[in-house]
């Protein structure tokens, strides 16, 4: 069976250095290790980690989500969704990982007959009036993704493309247009689909967004291109059984978290993740979200300020090696490289033998760029260990569901395993929070008046430092 693999070699102080982590700071952790080890099962069991059950989920769920495609797929030529955060990143990433990287260039028939796949994620108007000028809106489908129904981004997406469906078609034809994925019962968009007669699809109530990938919010448009989404549940569910290790120096996720956060007690607040395969290159972004908004956090579960996290960078093997290693191998020592190899690429081209007369030309004939790119992962890793700087390589035999499933869980076990160790609440996002209620005050949002007048109070800025 594939499973994902860990190298963690140069995070330690024998390889790299001072900078390193020794044996003994690990074995100094067990305590706490242990104690995140007993609350992450404790969680689990009194249903405070809904999303490590994903994985399990009823055959009900899946038969109703490829019912629903098989119905639906030929009769649109494209399916966008709408949404933002988690809804929109994860999406992202198993579409890129899985499909051909120029996948709405396609003709149909070697997109297997699936409609091309679009995200709106911002509110930039002339993003969004652009997708306009390649889609015809009576030829799509949009998946409208908001928990609770009240994002401002993902409700304002979808009030113009309701209008917009409303001008053009007839009004009983609409509802054919408008798939939802919220919460069962709470919200304005559950209001909103039952009323208006839109399928509907149910995000866990215990499920936060940045943990929702591998429910209907990330299951159905994956299933809508085609993507086996039984396989990326069984990568997941494998890498559950791998998470269930007790020992923690012997569980992957675990030990991923407890080096990051000694990394970090060390002072290494930048986790730089680089995947050295295009395929893989959205992963960094939704890993991103996962490990910025879950661990960055400004009190502990005491209430005590701890201002604690990790600055999430991304990054592309090989196009990055020509504009941030240097920083990675001389700058700061304020990193962690994560870098994420692929043993076996969908597919081998070799380079020519031209050039064989000029000596730094000649030397690549014959090679692939196969070899060649795994070269360059092995050579960046080597800066990174002479420099002293902690990296650590994650390794997919091959990039396909199963393996994907495997991936995302890993990263959110490490993510919840890590906001332990932090003694921190992973799942909780107020610094967000405090940015939306800012903007429904602005907009006079009914409810918001107190933090409309905070927002009055507020210095006025000077006119000398505006240039």
């Amino acid at each position: 069976m594939d499973r994902l693999k860990m190298d963690y070699n140069h995070m330690m102080m024998e390889f790299v250095g001072k900078a390193g982590i020794s044996t003994t700071d690990l074995d100094a952790l067990a305590f706490q290790a242990e104690r995140a080890v007993r609350a992450m099962e404790e969680k689990r069991q009194a249903g405070q980690m809904d999303w490590r059950d994903l994985p399990y989920q009823s055959e009900e769920i899946l038969k109703d989500i490829l019912q629903y495609v098989s119905e639906v797929k030929d009769q649109v030529e494209a399916f966008v969704v709408l949404g933002i955060g988690g809804s929109a990143l994860g999406p992202i990433a198993v579409q890129q990982a899985i499909n051909h990287p120029f996948y709405n260039e396609l003709p149909r028939e070697k997109r297997g007959g699936y409609p091309r796949f679009y995200v709106a994620d911002n509110v930039d108007p002339e993003r969004l009036s652009a997708l306009f000028d390649v889609i015809d809106v009576t030829k799509c489908l949009f998946n409208c993704i908001s928990k609770s129904g009240s994002t401002s981004e993902t409700m304002s997406q979808f009030m113009i493309i309701k209008e917009m469906l409303e001008e053009r078609l007839p009004k009983e034809e609409v509802k054919n247009h408008i798939v939802c994925t919220t919460d069962a019962e709470k919200g304005n968009l559950v209001k909103i689909a039952k009323e208006e007669g839109y399928r509907m699809f149910v995000v866990p109530a215990g499920v936060g967004g940045r943990f929702s990938e591998l429910t209907p919010v990330g299951l159905l448009p994956a299933a809508m291109c085609g993507i086996d989404i039984r396989a990326l549940l069984a990568g997941a569910a494998e890498m559950d059984r791998r998470s269930k290790e007790p020992n923690w120096r012997k569980n992957l996720a675990f030990l991923y978290g407890a080096l990051h956060y000694l990394a970090m007690r060390q002072g290494k607040n930048i986790s730089v993740m680089m995947p050295y395969a295009d395929s893989l290159k959205y992963i960094a972004d939704w890993y991103a979200q996962l490990w910025a908004e879950s661990l960055g956090k400004r009190y502990d579960n005491e209430g005590h300020e701890v201002f604690v996290g990790q600055t999430p960078v991304k990054a592309l093997g090989v196009t990055d090696q020509h504009s941030q290693v240097q920083l990675y191998t001389e700058g700061p020592f304020d990193k962690v490289v994560v870098l994420l190899g692929v043993e076996e690429y969908k597919t081998t081209l070799t380079i020519p033998k031209l050039y064989q007369d000029i000596p730094s030309l000649g030397f690549l004939g014959g090679v692939t760029q196969n070899q060649l790119i795994q070269t360059e992962q092995m050579a960046t890793e080597y800066a990174l260990l002479k420099s002293g700087r902690p990296n650590l390589t994650i390794t997919l035999p091959r990039v396909n569901e199963f393996m994907l499933g495997q991936l995302l869980y890993f990263f959110e076990v490490a993510t919840a395993f890590t906001g332990e160790l932090l003694q921190i609440n992973a799942f909780d996002q107020p610094g967000v929070e405090e940015g939306k209620n800012a903007t429904y005050a602005m907009f006079g949002r009914p409810g918001y008046e107190e933090k409309k007048r905070e927002l009055e109070m507020r210095p006025a800025k000077k006119d000398c430092y505006i240039l």
